[in-house]
């Protein structure tokens, strides 16, 4: 769901490529420090309620203007429903990103998994995902995919789960023609490319303090055309019941990007985030 190219660019001083940055640093540092002065305050969260929809959406806007003038926003709703056995979990991101006046960065992705509760600990699951990337060099990637889990740790502070599938991918690749601004004024589809993909995954989530948590989720889709690689490490701190800070550390890395196109992408974000 990832490609170093000119989407990252409407980030000044936020994103990286090929080294860690700045806020890849702060979050490990901060999630560090609040493991090791934090852990032992970590409070109950209370179970989520059966049969409601409960979720979190995040907010980020970034507008700078003189010197630099780059603008970019990225948002996303996570939800999720309990209802007995069963765990439903819906994600929707998008982000937007303009400099100087060219537009550097448009996506969107959506990912559905439902999981079946087997025992309390092992669970299978079914999964779709779905991305549209105009500057990935893929118009777009698409999988189906079926497997197993099975929770390592379900404690009240401490979740770590894992996970393992098989299914279906389907992407079109493209090859980007840029102006010399960078600007893509065409673009080449090349053919559909369909392949059987083994999938794994981890979510792991920690509460530090009573304000805040740390949390990863990996996801790796690995097939004869392309392993697919992502990551996304989140540092949130409560400001009340409702709103939150985040910074985000997210990663893709494609093993084999279309012509023209790096293997990896990183950004960084800090957003509002929102409980409902």
């Amino acid at each position: 769901m990832d490609h170093a190219n000119h989407r990252f660019a409407a980030k000044p001083r936020t994103t990286s490529r090929h080294r860690t940055t700045w806020g890849a640093r702060c979050l490990l540092g901060l999630g560090a420090a609040c493991c090791v002065a934090g852990a032992a305050h970590a409070a109950d969260a209370p179970p989520p309620p059966l049969g409601v929809w409960t979720g979190k959406g995040q907010l980020g806007i970034v507008d700078s203007q003189g010197n630099t003038d780059a603008k970019s926003a990225n948002a996303a709703v996570d939800l999720s429903l309990l209802e007995a056995a069963w765990k439903h979990a819906l994600h929707l991101a998008t982000l937007y990103g303009e400099n100087a006046h060219v537009t550097a960065a448009e996506r969107w992705e959506t990912q559905w998994q439902s999981d079946y509760q087997v025992t309390p600990q092992l669970f299978s699951f079914g999964a779709l995902r779905y991305e549209h990337d105009l500057f990935s060099g893929f118009e777009y990637q698409g999988s189906a995919t079926l497997g197993a889990g099975y929770k390592l740790i379900d404690s009240s502070n401490v979740k770590l789960a894992v996970q393992a599938g098989a299914g279906y991918r389907t992407s079109r690749p493209e090859e980007l023609i840029k102006n010399p601004a960078g600007a893509v004024i065409g673009r080449i589809f090349e053919p559909v490319q369909d392949d059987a993909i083994a999938t794994a995954g981890l979510d792991y989530s920690q509460t530090l303090t009573k304000t805040t948590t740390l949390t990863d989720k990996l996801l790796v889709e690995a097939g004869s055309n392309d392993t697919l690689i992502t990551n996304t490490l989140a540092l949130t701190v409560k400001m009340s019941d409702r709103l939150a800070l985040s910074l985000n550390y997210n990663v893709q890395d494609n093993t084999s990007p279309p012509a023209g196109l790096k293997k990896v992408d990183s950004i960084e974000t800090i957003n509002l985030v929102f409980g409902f």
